[in-house]
């Protein structure tokens, strides 16, 4: 359904049972649950699908070993659960990844060899691989570049990997195909009240038009992450504040930092966060950091302090020296951790929180992206009691999501999965379509056409960032072809040659926020 046909949707439908607010992994998988059940649901997203939080995580599906350490089993047991079901759901997605915990005391192979069994044993049937303690051998054979002063051995471990934004894109998809309508570029300004003061609905302004819209529903979510405030303040402008921001970051290296297939969990930083190093489409992730911040900005950028402290901890345990000019792109991303008193934000809980406002609306917060679907399932059994709406169970447990197939592909057009076939059909349709947009990108250049028809996307950025994950994977090379891709998007949406300027000078801005200078 192209976007004109959803919005005659929103101007033609008198009620919707359901609509949500935010496009990111909160508001997807709510959307996905409340559209799988049966209802008439409508999504908004005020700037593009998972284009905040939802597309800057550490790209891991886990029950959180610091979790474990902290002695919250109920936290771990569901998250490895939800691990064990997404790996099911979204095999082209999501996979099994083997992580090495270095070791450089004697008593830590007991201490987190130990940890490590625990953690096997909370993921029950839908466990995905046991832990086991290597030597110093076992550990170089699977991490080449491991500091090898002072190092003894190590925990081998399993835990899931994903791509994020991809993951939202087939959520996307998912919730489409089930019959929902959604729409980014669409911002909510406003709060509609019956006579009792009940939130009746919402006003929305589309964001390319200017055309405004006032739309009625039986229950709305608020699924905004760190925006959750700015939304609970439409409804009750004295509301306190629920959130306390904390951000991260990330660097995206070269994989000569890391050659081999397995990852690296550092168990404890300077400030008793855990630290990873992955691989993630043949680059290596480094990441991340915990900073309470005040604001909440659309883009964050990395703080030097954070830049200083990622630096310094890579280097304490990698042997291959990491600098400023290696960082291929650095990427911050905010978290919509609930208040708990005082203490440092690494210490607030990542559980999620749902509340009902005295006009009935539905806030869901905090949470991670491992458990996005329980907190969808959560959202929704709670919409169905606010707006006494009619029961049905969910189904979202074994719902597979768009492009499902059993057997991961080994090539870069994998995450499609099952829609691969229609994908290289689209390649072919014009010479130069199946050809890389750059040569240190493994991207197609029909992908940016694919994108705009299939999967949404409006601007060079939703392209280059979230369709693609090219601004990560090399910054300056998605630069370099910010004009391609906005001559691609112009002729297939319509747009002239000044929405094509424009695009390419916002988006070569953008991009240079993800360099290190």
């Amino acid at each position: 359904m192209a976007r004109s046909d959803m919005l005659e949707r929103v101007r033609s439908e008198a009620e919707w049972d359901v609509v949500i607010i935010g496009g990111g992994a909160t508001g997807l998988g709510a959307a996905v649950d409340a559209a799988s059940r049966g209802y008439k649901t409508l999504l908004l997203e005020a700037y593009d699908f998972a284009k905040g939080t939802s597309s800057r995580s550490t790209k891991l599906v886990h029950g959180g070993v610091r979790y474990l350490a902290q002695g919250n089993v109920p936290l771990v047991r569901d998250a490895l659960h939800e691990r064990g079901l997404l790996q099911r759901n979204a095999p082209h997605i999501a996979h099994k990844l083997a992580f090495v915990i270095p070791l450089y005391a004697w008593w830590a192979g007991g201490w987190y060899g130990m940890g490590m069994r625990v953690y096997d044993l909370l993921a029950g049937k839908l466990g995905i691989g046991s832990s086991q303690i290597v030597g110093f051998g076992g550990a170089i054979q699977r991490v080449p570049t491991l500091q090898r002063k002072g190092l003894l051995g190590g925990v081998v471990y399993y835990d899931g990997q994903f791509d994020d934004a991809r993951l939202s894109i087939a959520l996307l998809r998912t919730f489409l195909d089930q019959g929902g309508v959604a729409l980014n570029y669409l911002p909510v300004t406003g709060m509609v009240k019956n006579g009792d003061g009940r939130v009746a609905g919402v006003r929305a302004r589309d964001a390319e038009s200017g055309e405004e819209f006032e739309i009625a529903a039986r229950a709305v979510v608020n699924a905004t992450g760190v925006y959750a405030d700015t939304l609970r303040r439409m409804d009750e402008p004295q509301a306190k504040p629920m959130l306390a921001p904390s951000q991260g970051i990330h660097f995206v290296l070269d994989r000569s930092f890391l050659p081999g297939d397995h990852a690296i969990m550092i168990p404890r930083t300077d400030d008793g966060r855990v630290l990873f190093v992955i691989p993630w489409h043949n680059r290596a992730v480094l990441g991340t950091t915990d900073t309470p911040v005040a604001d909440a900005p659309i883009e964050p950028r990395p703080l030097e302090e954070e830049i200083s402290f990622l630096l310094d901890h890579a280097n304490r345990y990698l042997n291959k020296p990491v600098q400023r000019s290696d960082v291929l792109s650095t990427f911050a991303g905010l978290r919509p951790l609930v208040k708990a008193g005082n203490g440092s934000t690494a210490a607030l809980s990542r559980d999620h929180t749902l509340v009902v406002s005295r006009g009935g609306l539905i806030t869901i917060t905090g949470g991670k992206w491992t458990t996005y679907r329980k907190m969808g399932e959560d959202t929704i059994n709670k919409a169905i009691t606010v707006a006494a709406l009619p029961k049905r169970p969910c189904v979202t447990r074994t719902l597979k999501l768009r492009g499902w197939q059993e057997y991961r592909g080994d090539d870069d057009l994998a995450l499609y999965g099952a829609d691969r076939s229609a994908l290289k059909q689209v390649l072919a349709e014009q010479p130069g379509w199946n050809e890389l947009l750059h040569p240190r990108l493994p991207y197609r250049t029909g992908e940016v056409v694919w994108a705009a028809r299939y999967e949404m996307a409006r601007t060079v950025e939703d392209v280059l960032s979230r369709r693609t994950r090219a601004l990560l994977l090399d910054a300056r090379a998605s630069q370099a072809v910010a004009p391609k891709v906005a001559a691609l998007l112009a002729q297939e949406l319509g747009f002239d040659d000044a929405w094509q300027a424009a695009q390419v000078a916002a988006y070569r801005s953008l991009a240079d926020g993800y360099l290190l200078h």
